[in-house]
């Protein structure tokens, strides 16, 4: 299925149905009183999360969406049948956002959270409830109210508590694959993730954690360049990041640029992300010596300020993953 994450619709509550003229007209009573019935109110519009759902795709090409209207009354004082309410069922983490003042109506976290989002046409009044003691046969009615029309910006940021960034190729797949149930595509080319990737991990005590694997973050992405901003806001649930490296890079020089560029980036899109913590996960160390490696990580000390633990790995062979693992396990 297509991953969507963002949509514009334009919903309708049905109209109420609209109250009769009627009067009774039997054998027994040829004069009979007014009789004529209620309309049914109009459907309603709700919005309901869904954890079975983790695309808005239903919403890319049925932009137009409607309750259905309430009937009009009828004979012997018999009201109309009410419209069928409509519910939208969206991913848990879809934000409902005025599309016209870019305002967040509500956001739904919960599996089943059910929020009422256009209230159907109020229904009309037959003429049986115009009678009074001076006017018994009163030829007046009301109509139905005409449902509300809104159009909404769906916006899906998916709720993770790890978040995985990087610059492309650099393992993150590889990695999030070996710590989690997920089934990312791998390969050795840039841009192999095309979509958040979502996976699960047990905690020693057996509680689950939500990793999420993003596109990779290249240089100007803060402006639009590549992939990997269209898919930042993803992560700004998540408590904690794990920046992926690629250790193996031969020249010192062009991993510390590359860090730098991934934190930039970040940095630029907004600062709730960039403050978020960060640990420094350094990958793919199967294939350089081990000397290689520490002369590597001092010379990326002396340039970049690591404040908390940092972590090399290497998601082929498992290396360095099982006590990584545990670390973010006692984080939650």
């Amino acid at each position: 299925m297509k991953f969507i994450d963002e949509a514009v619709i334009t919903v309708k509550s049905g109209n109420g149905g609209n109250g009769i003229i009627s009067f009774r007209r039997e054998k027994n009573a040829p004069k009979g009183g007014p009789d004529g019935g209620d309309g049914g109110n109009g459907g309603s519009i709700f919005f309901q999360a869904d954890k079975n759902l983790n695309t808005l795709v239903d919403y890319t090409f049925n932009k137009f969406i409607s309750a259905e209207n309430g009937k009009n009354g009828q004979k012997r004082k018999k009201s109309g049948k009410k419209g069928k309410d409509k519910i939208l069922y969206v991913p848990i983490g879809t934000k409902i956002i005025d599309f016209y003042h870019n305002k967040i109506i509500i956001e739904l976290k919960k599996h089943k959270q059910s929020f009422l989002f256009i209230q159907g046409g109020w229904h009309g009044l037959g003429n049986n409830r115009f009678k009074s003691p001076t006017n018994r046969t009163p030829k007046k009615r009301s109509l139905g109210k005409i449902g509300e029309k809104k159009t909404v910006k769906l916006e899906l940021s998916l709720l993770a508590d790890i978040g995985v960034v990087g610059l492309p190729n650099v393992g993150k797949s590889t990695f999030v694959k070996s710590v989690s149930s997920a089934k990312p595509k791998i390969g050795n080319y840039l841009f192999t993730t095309l979509i958040p990737s979502l996976g699960v991990f047990l905690t020693k005590s057996k509680k689950k954690i939500i990793i999420a694997d993003i596109p990779g973050i290249i240089s100007g992405a803060s402006k639009g360049i590549g992939l990997g901003l269209n898919f930042l806001k993803h992560l700004e649930k998540c408590k904690i990041l794990l920046h992926i490296i690629d250790l193996s890079i031969p020249n010192t020089q062009k991993i510390i640029q590359n860090i730098l560029t991934v934190v930039k980036e970040i940095k630029k899109y907004n600062s709730i992300l960039y403050k978020k913590p960060r640990l420094f996960v350094f990958n793919k160390s199967d294939l350089i010596q081990k000397k290689e490696i520490s002369f590597k990580i001092k010379k990326i000390k002396e340039k970049i300020k690591i404040t908390k633990k940092y972590y090399i790995i290497s998601s082929i062979t498992k290396y360095g993953i099982k006590t990584l693992s545990q670390d973010l396990s006692n984080l939650f």
